[in-house]
């Protein structure tokens, strides 16, 4: 396996191979994609997974998954969650895994990066695989932002507090969001401008069925809240986007943290949501003897740190770092799933990295569609890889702002060209 690894970097390093070619080009120890799924997406609080707890939402996803993997499950030997809001994170995804039908030989972890966590996940599950610990392994994210919830119930140890940048991270993501749109000058037009175009590119994909091959179907339970009763709901698509979304109707809607601004409103902010994403991952050579479908390749991610009290714009931050990493520009990418937690910061990323605006989150992002905390990184994964194949585009990057001031990014190939 060492010599295998060995020709392949020395084979990436050879004379005039093009940034492009070198991370496109198959080799047996790739991580490939073969399985990419995810949940719909519902309202918090008010949705069709407001009465599923996470672990409920997730077991229901990885019953999808042993369905659709068509492989034997005992092959997958860990699984890892990406979840924000819930402590026993690392209990539901072993006992769900278990109730899903993996068998106890697959291990089961979970993961905290805030808004990235389900990145993460994907990317602990790609290092064991490279490192040769694991040949197979399920990465998912997912969040019940309706029974959970991250806010800190005390300041930090006064040792902490002494320090500005530490204090920092207790400001509240609206107040940060506020702070990009005021220290940058990106005014609420923009923001509701902005998010008017997600609701406007979210209602379209709907409209054409684009999100058909990445959402699964979940069968679930909702209690009436007048009522009582509960019935049975099917799940099938995402409840955030509003179609018919204006302009004009978004700039009626009153700022939402007036302490800090006026800018960040219930309108061009992102959703609280439910949900939840998972992706298989897998050494191409295992993939290609068990006849799996390829459906991409992770090529890298990594993070990078911000000041805290502007969280937002980390992805400005992480997307270069990766970039340099691969000798890549912007302009080699052509699909970028960029978390749209507030406007303010999804339009400093894209006038920052001058990114352009049609490649940019072509189905709409977290303002239209929503933003599980802990499943979004995997979602944008998802659907990044279903926007590739739909265009027939290869290179898909995808980048979140993280809370306590990081940035993290991913790069993957698409190979259902």
């Amino acid at each position: 396996m060492a010599a295998e690894r060995l020709s392949s970097i020395l084979s990436q390093l050879a004379p005039g191979k093009k940034p492009l070619d070198v991370i496109t080009q198959k080799n047996a120890d790739d991580i490939v994609i073969t399985l990419a799924i995810r949940t719909p997406l519902t309202k918090g609080f008010k949705g069709g997974f407001k009465d599923t707890s996470v672990d409920g939402i997730v077991v229901k996803l990885l019953k999808e998954a042993v369905q659709r993997m068509n492989m034997d499950p005992a092959l997958v030997e860990d699984i890892c969650l990406g979840n924000v809001s819930d402590a026993k994170a690392a209990y539901y995804i072993r006992s769900a895994s278990l109730a899903a039908g993996f068998p106890y030989t697959t291990g089961g972890s979970s993961c905290n990066r805030f808004c990235s966590s389900g990145l993460k996940a994907i990317q602990d599950i790609a290092n064991q695989i490279s490192l040769g610990s694991i040949s197979c392994g399920l990465a998912i994210g997912a969040e019940s932002m309706s029974t959970g919830g991250d806010r800190l119930n005390r300041p930090f140890h006064e040792e902490i507090l002494e320090n500005e940048l530490a204090r920092d991270c207790m400001q509240p993501m609206g107040q940060t969001s506020e702070n990009v749109g005021n220290d940058f000058n990106i005014s609420r037009e923009k923001q509701d401008r902005y998010a008017t175009e997600s609701y406007r590119r979210a209602e379209a994909a709907q409209k054409n069925k684009w999100f058909e091959d990445e959402i699964v179907p979940i069968t679930t339970t909702i209690k009436d809240p007048k009522s009582g009763e509960v019935k049975t709901v099917t799940l099938t698509q995402d409840e955030g986007p509003r179609w018919g979304t204006t302009y004009e109707g978004l700039s009626k809607i009153r700022p939402a943290f007036t302490e800090w601004g006026n800018k960040s409103t219930g309108g061009n902010s992102s959703q609280v949501t439910d949900g939840a994403a998972a992706v298989l991952l897998m050494r191409r050579d295992m993939a290609e003897r068990l006849g799996q479908p390829i459906l991409g390749k992770f090529v890298g991610a990594t993070v990078a740190g911000v000041p805290p009290r502007i969280m937002g714009i980390g992805p400005s931050a992480a997307i270069p770092k990766l970039l340099e990493q691969y000798k890549l520009t912007v302009d080699d990418i052509d699909v970028i799933e960029l978390n749209e937690a507030f406007a303010s910061m999804a339009v400093y990323c894209l006038d920052t990295l001058k990114i352009d605006p049609a490649k940019m989150n072509v189905r709409g992002g977290a303002i239209a569609l929503g933003h599980p905390l802990g499943a979004t990184g995997a979602r944008q994964v998802v659907t990044g890889l279903s926007e590739c194949r739909r265009q027939k585009k290869k290179i898909l990057l995808t980048s979140m702002c993280i809370g306590t001031g990081q940035g993290m990014a991913g790069l993957f190939v698409n190979e259902q060209v």
